[in-house]
């Protein structure tokens, strides 16, 4: 689907806002533990090198280790901005019944 369409009452669009790298790093630290990870996850969120990104989250461990910190990621007017993290589930059966293997 394309960010716009039209319906019944008008053309309608989707605001599509990607997430900063701090943002991308805070959302891969809620999944895991592992530095390494963080960064792939991160990377892959932004579109970025991992090298790049690989610097960045180190640094940011860094930091964190010595202050735990609860963070709010603030928008416009105040309002708080979700980071959304989708997963795919990829479900294989041996035996399917709609596939009737």
């Amino acid at each position: 689907m394309s960010a716009d369409w039209n319906t019944k009452y008008g053309s309608r669009r989707v605001r599509h806002d990607p997430p900063t790298l701090d943002e991308a790093i805070f959302a891969a630290v809620g999944i895991t533990d592992d530095q390494e990870a963080q960064a792939e996850i991160a990377a892959a969120l932004m579109g970025m090198p991992l090298d790049a990104v690989r610097a960045e989250v180190k640094k940011l461990n860094r930091v964190t280790a010595r202050v735990a910190t609860t963070r709010v990621i603030a928008g416009e007017q105040g309002a708080q901005r979700s980071v959304v993290v989708e997963r795919r589930v990829i479900r294989r059966f041996g035996n399917d019944k709609r596939t009737g293997t």
